[in-house]
């Protein structure tokens, strides 16, 4: 049975189909797997995979068929692997999106097509608003949510005067309009870079110049590894807290080590998060894959319990798109994050926490859940969603 789950495995990997028989559910996946944020990529990859790993090749009593893609991060890209999964491989599901560009550039072919669009990833704050659709559900969050729960700490711990670094895009644009939604304070300058980028020395010396109580950041995967290690050679680390969003996380906690234990984040996850369904994941996802997950791994391992309870709650019936959306809608799962439900706008009501980086006792650096800064948090653009 192993050898099979690893056959299984590797031709998923290689960005391959499994060969599947009788009636098969199809599913395109497309991650960002080359360039800086290719490690949440993979993380996302390899927590869906062993969600499906774990029933045997199947989700909801179907065979299941995963196509694994690459959109480099590159929107125009992104769009031709959708109409790929679309024409050629007619899934029944697309799952994936991990960057807002991407997000914005596949969501309506996707959509109109009537394929079921499962985001793990990307919470564009437009999505989760005036332009939700029936056929898109989250598994993450909204843009907002992460950085508001960041905000909602600064505010709380008598910071009054905060600069934020974000990428110059949707996502970093939300990151800093949530953070200010608890943040009272002043902030004094948003710094918006280009998404890639990977040299902060002019960046930090305006940071160094304006002083401010602290600094919320958002720069996910490589990018993140290259801020945090030039934020503590600058020497501003001793000075001027670090406050972070997709910034300090089990991507990049293997490259940055030491320099990031006891930074503060926040998150709707963390390793340690006490559930029984988390606690089997994250023992069972070190001994599948040898590192330990983020939050990115939690939020694609549960789309697969997700897409596995709602096949099954349909009675394995692809064709009946009312009934899955139903059974989507549900969430009849046993999430990581202990009780997951939908909103009005299939985004998740849930709470999000206060995490630290700490050493574990095996020498790995993860985060770990201090205290809860919101408890079944829903996000602000779901009065917006006419669904």
């Amino acid at each position: 049975m192993k050898a099979g789950l690893a056959a299984l495995a590797a031709a998923m990997l290689l960005g391959g189909s499994v060969v599947a028989h009788a009636e098969t559910l199809k599913i395109g996946f497309l991650a960002t797997l080359s360039g800086p944020l290719a490690v949440i990529g993979q993380h996302s990859r390899d927590g869906f995979l062993l969600a499906v790993k774990q029933r045997g090749g199947r989700l909801g009593g179907l065979n299941a068929e995963v196509i694994v893609e690459d959109d480099a991060l590159k929107p125009d890209l992104a769009l031709a692997k959708t109409q790929q999964f679309l024409l050629r491989d007619k899934v029944n599901f697309v799952v994936g999106m991990l960057s807002s560009n991407v997000l914005q550039a596949t969501f309506q072919p996707i959509t109109e097509s009537g394929t079921f669009l499962i985001g793990v990833n990307a919470g564009t704050s437009i999505f989760a608003g005036e332009k939700c659709n029936p056929f898109f559900f989250s598994t993450s969050w909204e843009n907002n949510q992460v950085p508001e729960a960041m905000g909602k700490y600064a505010q709380d711990s008598g910071y009054r005067r905060i600069v934020t670094l974000v990428p110059n895009y949707q996502g970093g644009r939300d990151a800093t309009t949530g953070f200010k939604h608890h943040f009272k304070g002043e902030v004094l300058d948003e710094i918006y870079v280009r998404l890639g980028e990977l040299d902060f020395a002019a960046e930090l010396t305006r940071i160094r110049a304006l002083k401010p109580d602290a600094v919320l950041v958002f720069m996910p995967g490589g990018i993140g590894v290259s801020l945090v290690r030039q934020y503590a050679q600058s020497g501003l680390a001793g000075s001027i807290p670090f406050l972070s969003a997709w910034t300090l996380d089990e991507t990049t906690l293997p490259a940055i080590r030491e320099a990031a234990v006891g930074l503060y984040s926040s998150s709707h996850w963390a390793p340690d998060l006490d559930n029984e369904v988390n606690a089997a994941f994250v023992k069972a996802f070190e001994a599948e894959y040898g590192y330990v997950p983020s939050n990115f791994a939690a939020q694609a391992y549960d789309a697969g319990l997700l897409i596995d309870s709602a096949v099954a709650a349909a009675g394995a019936n692809l064709s009946d798109k009312d009934a899955l959306r139903k059974a989507l809608r549900a969430a009849s799962f046993g999430s990581t994050r202990g009780h997951f439900r939908y909103n009005t706008n299939q985004f998740p009501i849930q709470d999000f926490y206060l995490v630290q980086v700490i050493r574990r006792a095996d020498g790995n650096y993860v985060t770990s859940a201090k205290r809860k800064i919101f408890e079944d948090y829903a996000d602000r653009q779901a009065p917006k969603c006419p669904m």
